[in-house]
């Protein structure tokens, strides 16, 4: 069993029993499990029928024989690995569990690709041969851009392979009952359909056929997975005061809403080697449930931890990690500094299950104390809606729109309100602005790979070092279906990185599945989603500084 410990100041320690007595009184856990819509708002919509996450554990051991009897077809008819084309809660939960638990021997090896970057796209084309590559088209809604121009990729690329009529029995579908992708699927004859519960949201789909077909197919023990959450669903029904430290879920939602009452609104993560993947998973639970109505919880996933008076008093820190690793070496520190801590630690790897559902309930139960509903997102589609309007000028002109630069340095082009000249200054310029509740977003419209990664993650340190505040990192697309809904809805403290880089290749999305012809490719795609996001966050009154760079590597640090 996992252990759960809170490090508060007095002040924060009487906060936090303040919040849970109000839940005692209003009986929020009882009123939750009875799926009382009003414990949110007092409209049902998109509440009444997004808490099928509740009991998922229980329902979704219903289909687990289907789920393993599926898994090995799979394996006896000779595949070697499987590719999750998805976005945001479609494929964030299988990519930790691909990441966290690697792959059984004998089953199958699991890429995840969510990014319309074509270089992403070709590199994932040429490391996955369709002879012997299983694909999983996952989409709650079945119409996700991103995932059904990938879709449409690979089906054209399986048919070129495998001869015409062939491919569909390369590829799976899960997704919600009635769906675009259920009618896809069925007339493009697809291996196997997943339908999922459709009253479960993206992101609480961890636990469900989303989450748990990817696992099967790399060999996790899913019955031992959804044994582990249903004891955590157990005890989440507990009294607080009956069992203050076994009721982990709702001491952590009682404690993330205490500390955004005293501005600790950035939940800082400190994950240890074994379990870091769950971070991404994290980040888009919080950041699109709270991220709304001028409020906000910000996770911090994958910041490197320095000196404790490098941080202000927006941040809160949460370490995980299994019992056989060693403490963090900076969370004494950080006690001892007065800084807010909490400390989880698992007992077995199989304890992230537990992780899933306890984060879900304390993030629904956190909006409720917050006065925010959790499960809509209704500044996402302001992103989606600009991305379109950005396609359709590009199929009626033959271009994108044509951003003037401020100014040009070398191999980058910068676009946003500042004066300075070149790009060294204008970062500072612009980094200036930051006040000591500010947050740096650094959104990368990029190919991810390790030297990507690394580059950024030395620049996202050196604003951490130099401004005292907190950063973030997101790739594009990804994470507008992820912080994209908190950077529009939250208090507006946000300062915007936008980095796009220049393509290597490009790919032509198919405009049917099966067929030829193409209106745009993904190169085209790619950068009109990043154009739709930067002038949704104008319209939101938010900072934003594009940089247009050929060569990602060259250094432009601080």
């Amino acid at each position: 069993m996992s252990s759960f410990k809170i490090y508060f100041s007095d002040e924060l320690n009487k906060s936090l029993n303040e919040t849970i007595t109000r839940i005692d009184n209003n009986n929020f856990i009882e009123r939750i499990w009875n799926r009382d819509h009003t414990v949110w708002n007092d409209d049902p919509t998109e509440i009444s029928n997004r808490l099928g996450w509740l009991d998922c554990p229980e329902e979704s051991k219903k289909s687990i024989d289907e789920i393993i009897e599926f898994t090995y077809s799979i394996l006896k008819a000779g595949f070697k690995k499987a590719l999750l084309l998805g976005m945001g809660g479609s494929s964030l939960a299988p990519e930790v569990f691909r990441l966290t638990f690697g792959t059984k021997p004998g089953y199958l090896e699991l890429g995840v690709l969510d990014s319309t970057h074509p270089d992403a796209v070709l590199e994932y084309a040429n490391k996955f041969k369709p002879e012997e590559t299983l694909y999983i088209i996952s989409t709650k809604s079945g119409g996700t851009i991103e995932t059904i121009s990938l879709m449409k990729y690979f089906y054209n690329l399986a048919e070129s392979n495998l001869g015409k009529g062939n491919a569909g029995q390369h590829f799976i579908a899960i997704t919600d009952p009635g769906s675009g992708l259920q009618k896809m699927a069925e007339e493009l004859k697809y291996r196997k359909t997943f339908l999922n519960d459709p009253n479960i949201g993206g992101r609480f789909s961890a636990l469900s056929l989303f989450g748990l077909v990817p696992a099967a197919l790399i060999g996790i023990d899913i019955d031992k997975i959804l044994d582990v959450s249903s004891k955590a669903v157990e005890k989440s029904k507990l009294k607080i005061y009956e069992s203050k430290s076994d009721n982990h879920a709702v001491l952590l939602g009682a404690a993330m809403s205490a500390l955004v009452n005293h501005g600790r609104d950035k939940l800082t993560l400190i994950l240890s080697d074994k379990l870091k993947h769950i971070g991404v998973w994290l980040e888009q639970l919080i950041a699109e449930s709270t991220g709304k109505n001028g409020k906000g919880i910000l996770p911090v996933d994958g910041e490197n931890i320095l000196d404790a008076d490098l941080y202000g008093s927006d941040r809160v820190f949460v370490e995980m990690r299994l019992a056989d690793e060693h403490e963090n070496q900076s969370i004494s520190k950080l006690i001892s500094a007065g800084k807010p801590v909490v400390q989880i630690t698992l007992s077995d790897i199989y304890e992230l299950a537990e992780q899933f559902f306890n984060w879900e309930f304390a993030t629904a139960l956190s909006g409720a104390l917050m006065g925010i509903h959790p499960f809509d997102q209704p500044d996402v589609e302001s992103a989606k809606i600009r991305a379109r309007e950005m396609i359709t000028a590009y199929e009626s002109e033959g271009q994108l729109p044509d951003l003037k630069p401020v100014f040009t340095d070398g191999d980058a082009a910068v676009y946003g309100n500042v004066k300075s000249e070149n790009l060294k200054d204008a970062l500072d310029e612009f980094l200036s602005q930051a006040k000591e509740n500010s947050y740096v977003s650094i959104q990368a419209f990029v190919k991810p790979d390790e030297k990507t990664e690394a580059h950024l993650q030395k620049f996202r340190t050196g604003i951490l070092s130099k401004y005292n505040v907190a950063t973030t990192l997101g790739y594009g697309p990804r994470f507008l279906h992820s912080t994209g809904q908190l950077h529009k809805g939250d208090s507006g403290n946000g300062l915007f990185i936008q980095i796009v880089d220049q393509p290597v290749g490009d790919a032509d999305i198919p405009l049917n599945a099966g067929e030829e012809g193409s209106e745009f490719t993904f190169g085209v795609l790619v950068k009109a989603q990043a154009l739709g996001d930067r002038q949704a966050l104008l319209d939101k009154g938010r900072d934003i500084l594009r940089i247009e760079i050929k060569n990602l590597q060259k250094n432009f640090l601080l």
